[in-house]
């Protein structure tokens, strides 16, 4: 439905995840026979994954150690080939600074930190090689700008997986300075899978689907450490935009034949934002600033966007996740808080369990209700004492 916004001007009611609930079917479920994984298949390989659960690529979340123990886990962690990790043979004195610049300086302290040192092709092959000798599957992200440049020694270091990555990425980017990069060519001649975001719309979905990538990527703005929806005013709230991306997979697999997966990309904190995700059609989901606050996590309990040290516009933010536990009791468990940012895969599937539903393909089709008393109804004491839902 489109509300009038003014003469001339309509726009539609979009619904981030505190805006839906998740309805339960007649039918419950015992949670040890929900199946929670996620795979895809790339010319005759399968891809398997125990939890859908990618680690987005970001400094302050993943390095090639962190990589290793998300991926023994079963989920799948994203290297930022552009970051800290390949401009300096050694991040940590770099990542100790990160982590003790005041909340004044540090942007500016950040912008300074990126700008000393290029990107060095011999780093990108290194860690890459790094998370490969640790025996999972290296995924590694580049923005389009840069991608030809460093897929070279990406893939002489072993990558497995590539992810394209920016705030925004089109299948039809337009510059009358630069050649602009040709996405359909450039993932056609590499031999393995590519996944390409971000995008919050059906069209800008369907058109990246197109391109011949195994997933897309779907957010804009919705991290906890971003702030292009303010700086730059555009993005679409998460379960409306995994809900129209999900409507464009259904359209390419009608046309093609090809099911191409649905990421949810950013603005989830709990194993119930998790479960919205998944219900409103997403596939798996990338999530950032949960997984900071882990033990293993490189950013001292700090995290920021890919933007945050832009040199002219930057679009993110430092902000402090803390540290809530383990990588594996953040993901599987045993919490020990009960607000659902601990064992969000335990959320996931007590919530698919509760509902009836057997895998992440039937979940997909769960009923969903508009619900903004969700979050408040029956929880004044909570809100009042700071517990549980309060916090």
């Amino acid at each position: 439905m489109e509300i009038e916004i003014g003469r001339g001007k309509t726009a539609r009611q979009a619904y981030g995840f505190d805006d839906i609930a998740i309805v339960p079917s007649r039918r419950t479920r015992d949670p040890r026979d929900v199946n929670i994984g996620w795979e895809f298949t790339f010319k005759g390989r399968d891809y398997t994954f125990e939890l859908p659960v990618l680690a987005s690529a970001m400094d302050g979340v993943v390095d090639p150690a962190f990589a290793i123990t998300l991926g023994k886990l079963g989920g799948l962690a994203v290297l930022n080939l552009e970051g800290i990790q390949t401009r300096y043979a050694d991040p940590a004195p770099h990542l100790d600074a990160i982590a003790s610049f005041s909340r004044e300086e540090a942007t500016r302290r950040m912008q300074e930190i990126y700008a000393a040192e290029d990107v060095k092709p011999e780093l990108v092959k290194q860690r890459v090689a790094e998370i490969k000798a640790g025996g999972v599957l290296a995924a590694a992200s580049l923005t389009p700008q840069n991608v030809e440049r460093f897929i070279g020694p990406a893939l002489e270091g072993g990558l497995d997986i590539l992810i394209i990555q920016g705030t925004v990425v089109s299948a039809e980017h337009v510059s009358s300075y630069d050649k602009p990069l040709d996405l359909n060519a450039f993932i056609a001649s590499l031999d393995i899978p590519v996944i390409v975001g971000g995008c919050c719309s059906y069209q800008g979905a369907l058109h990246l689907m197109r391109t011949g990538a195994v997933g897309v990527l779907v957010g804009v703005g919705p991290g906890h450490a971003c702030t292009s929806r303010r700086v730059l005013g555009i993005g679409v709230p998460q379960c409306t935009a995994v809900a129209d991306a999900a409507a464009a997979r259904m359209r390419h697999l009608d046309e093609t034949g090809v099911y191409c997966h649905v990421i949810a990309d950013g603005g989830m904190r709990t194993g119930g934002d998790l479960a919205k995700a998944i219900a409103c059609g997403a596939d798996s989901v990338m999530i950032g600033s949960p997984l900071a606050a882990a033990a293993e996590a490189p950013g001292r309990g700090y995290h920021w966007g890919m933007a945050t040290f832009h040199p002219d516009l930057p679009r993110g933010t430092r902000v402090f996740a803390g540290q809530k536990g383990t990588l594996e009791e953040i993901l599987t468990g045993p919490a020990h808080e009960n607000d659902g940012t601990l064992n969000l895969c335990g959320g996931l599937r007590t919530s698919m369990a509760t509902c009836g539903y057997e895998n992440l393909k039937a979940f997909q089709k769960a009923e969903v209700m508009v619900a903004p008393a969700l979050q408040t109804e029956g929880k004044f004491l909570q809100q009042s004492q700071g517990v549980g839902m309060g916090r």
